[in-house]
């Protein structure tokens, strides 16, 4: 299994987030307690967004896994990217 970052530009829409956040960051804890999230958190800076850190076999998979993510249910997410993130110094906790 590979390391992925997935980063996340939210809408210009703080009503639609504010609505959704909870669900959103249940939908995660759930990742997270499966196993293949490792990380999550807000970007600061503009455009909003997240950045995710998943463990799968590849992009597709990764975004698979978020598929369901309330945030792209309701149209809160204007981009999403997956990429394939090596850590070189450091490390993640052990799953």
């Amino acid at each position: 299994m590979a390391h992925f970052a997935v980063r996340y530009t939210y809408v210009d829409d703080a009503a639609l987030l504010d609505a959704h956040r909870p669900d959103h960051r249940a939908f995660l804890r759930g990742l997270h307690e499966a196993g293949h999230l490792a990380l999550s958190g807000p970007l600061g800076g503009e455009p909003a967004g997240g950045l995710l850190v998943l463990e799968g076999e590849s992009p597709e998979a990764v975004l698979a896994l978020l598929d369901e993510d309330p945030f792209r249910k309701v149209g809160a997410l204007a981009e999403r990217e997956a990429r394939e993130w090596t850590v070189v110094i450091g490390e993640l906790p052990a799953r």
